[in-house]
């Protein structure tokens, strides 16, 4: 797939034969240069047992694997000059930042329904400086990364990550994380919007709830939004750099 130019973007210096990433529905070509892995909320809050998405009810019991594969991927992108960005979910101490009764955050977010719901728990869940909103010890940011905070399931809403990737002549997003239904998808839509293209590796990504919903937010993207890949074929590709 030949890409073509931007207009609003800054003009890439890398003149090198772009790489054939494998996906689904077709292949995407792209260079390095003009590239971001997006690590969306590796956090002990959606990881970790003891963590919110562990007391809100959600399995994270097979979040080991996919924490292993980011960290290939990671690997995999800093050696070959890709922008990795860590993207934060969370909100200050006192959850302002959350939105009170006249936000639909306030009635949707399952953090601030649990600890509704068990008071001895405020202040513990996504409030900055806390355990939970941590990155997991076995994902840490490395100088030259970017760690970008945000307060919503999206991390273009109200967040310079959009004006972070065009001053850096990036257009391709490549997506990890957690929850694939949720933050995932919801910041790969926005940045499709943008025109960004949007490649998800499937096996590097966890959902919130039935494995279906992880399935169901892969058809989104390959269908409407993006491509799907996985992080064997996205190692290897970058091998050739």
């Amino acid at each position: 797939m030949n890409q073509p130019a931007h207009t609003g973007y800054a003009l890439p210096t890398d003149s090198s034969a772009p790489l054939r990433l494998p996906a689904r529905p077709e292949a995407l070509h792209l260079r390095p240069s003009e590239t971001a892995l997006i690590v969306v909320d590796m956090q002990n809050a959606y990881s970790s047992l003891g963590g919110y998405l562990d007391k809100a009810g959600f399995d994270v019991s097979a979040t080991g694997p996919v924490i292993e594969r980011i960290n290939a991927a990671i690997t995999a992108a800093r050696s070959a000059g890709i922008q990795v960005i860590f993207l934060q979910n969370g909100w200050d101490p006192d959850y302002v930042e959350a939105g009170g009764p006249g936000s639909p955050n306030w009635h949707k977010s399952n953090a601030l329904k649990t600890m509704r719901r068990h008071p001895d728990l405020q202040g513990t869940l996504l409030a900055r400086g806390t355990w939970d909103y941590a990155l997991v010890d076995a994902l840490q940011p490395q100088s030259g990364d970017i760690v970008m905070p945000k307060t919503r399931y999206s991390g273009f809403f109200n967040t310079p990550l959009d004006s972070t990737l065009r001053a850096r002549g990036i257009r391709n997003l490549v997506f990890t994380g957690i929850a694939t239904n949720v933050c995932v998808e919801s910041t790969l839509r926005d940045g499709f919007f943008l025109e960004y293209f949007g490649v998800i590796l499937a096996d590097a990504c966890h959902q919130a709830g039935p494995r279906a919903a992880h399935e169901a937010s892969l058809f989104n993207i390959e269908t409407f939004f993006g491509w799907v890949s996985s992080v064997d074929d996205f190692c290897t590709t970058l091998q050739n750099t």
